[in-house]
């Protein structure tokens, strides 16, 4: 993963910065399109996952689309040049400029997660003088298995339409004369690693969508979401998430009607293992009980593990000493502000170069300015 010749460089750099390794995502998108097209099935590249103009170009030259969840993904995906047909927007909160920018620009959909939302798209689309297309995103009730934070599908969550509502939904829907109904939206959690909870998912949506068709409502596509895991714990020897499972498993399980299209809306599985956060031991402390590696990266760097308690390996790319254990920590006046404990590492020492794995998804994306911290460049490379 690191030549020498790439830690040399990084030596060379102003850390922290965020290293991205084109080759590892080409190839992971290649394995992503390969058994996607297997069973014809249309991925929309989570854009929130990471936003960085190279990484989308990428996912753009692959044939793409993107999913958004604000107006500035929408604008910045038309902008790097997915096409408008190519772009979905979700969100529990989009506001009316933010829903004019959107039809103006042409997207496919509005993936919609209330009735109020609905009736404003549908004001604003007569203004404008436009159908405006939309899926319901339906709240399926399954439990995603995975961090409470991170789980979107269940009933006490704020995402979706609960099932509870569609009658009148459906009732009402037929007033709005700007908008077209064409299709489902379900997402229901991100780091999913027991694949059965996607075989649940499936049946579950079979039910839905039978419920739309006695009602006498045709769904031309379905949006199944993503939430793919990944493994943080092996970066290297599991780089790439299992696609083959994973779809597969829709292809047994998803009654799909004849001629429906089927999306989803991968993100942390195409990127993660691309990034890592590069930083520099400062100090190393001893304490009582431990050994403290400060670095210069912090929590606004990567929030992960403050906001999840997530795991994200370490390694230090610069000592080759025998292991000690270290609690790596930031430099922020937080006591969150930390990346992991009693993690062995070579003996490390003042200006060691360290990296922090599995950072391409919610890495860069999620880092801040608190403590008026500065931000360095990001760095890609290539074979």
């Amino acid at each position: 993963m690191f030549s020498q010749d790439l830690v040399e460089q990084f030596k060379l750099r102003e850390t922290p910065f965020y290293h991205y390794d084109l080759t590892r995502l080409r190839e992971t998108i290649k394995v992503v399109k390969s058994f996607a097209q297997e069973y014809d099935f249309d991925i929309h590249y989570a854009v929130k996952a990471n936003s960085n103009e190279p990484i989308l170009q990428e996912i753009n030259q692959a044939g793409f689309g993107a999913d958004c969840v604000s107006g500035n993904e929408v604008k910045l995906a038309a902008k790097v040049g997915f096409a408008p047909q190519s772009i979905l927007f979700a969100g529990v909160g989009k506001t009316d400029k933010e829903i004019n920018e959107a039809l103006a620009i042409g997207i496919k959909a509005f993936n919609c997660e209330s009735v109020q939302e609905i009736e404003v798209i549908n004001e604003l689309a007569e203004k404008a003088n436009q159908i405006a297309e939309i899926s319901l995103r339906i709240n399926p009730n399954v439990d995603a298995k995975t961090h409470k934070y991170i789980t979107t599908g269940l009933d006490e969550n704020k995402f979706g339409i609960n099932q509870i509502d569609l009658p009148e939904l459906v009732t009402r829907i037929k007033d709005f004369k700007h908008i077209s109904l064409t299709g489902l939206h379900f997402h229901i959690g991100s780091q999913i690693t027991d694949m059965k909870v996607f075989q649940g998912l499936c049946l579950r949506v079979n039910e839905i969508q039978n419920w739309f068709t006695d009602h006498g409502i045709h769904i031309e596509h379905l949006n199944l979401g993503g939430g793919l895991g990944i493994d943080y714990l092996q970066p290297d020897e599991k780089a790439i998430p299992d696609f083959e499972t994973y779809f597969n498993i829709f292809h047994q399980f998803l009654e799909r009607k004849p001629d429906q299209k089927v999306h989803f809306e991968l993100g942390r599985s195409i990127v993660a293992q691309c990034g890592n956060l590069i930083s520099r031991v400062v100090y190393v402390k001893t304490g009582i009980n431990t050994n403290f590696a400060i670095v210069d990266a912090g929590m606004t760097e990567l929030m992960r593990p403050a906001l999840y308690q997530s795991y994200h390996q370490i390694d230090n790319l610069t000592s080759h000493s025998d292991l000690r254990d270290y609690d790596v920590v930031g430099p922020i006046c937080e006591s969150t502000d930390c990346f992991g404990k009693s993690v062995a590492l070579p003996e490390t020492s003042r200006g060691d170069i360290i990296a922090i794995r599995s950072a391409g998804a919610y890495g860069e994306v999620m880092r801040s300015q608190y403590n008026l911290r500065d931000h360095h460049e990001a760095f890609y490379s290539q074979l």
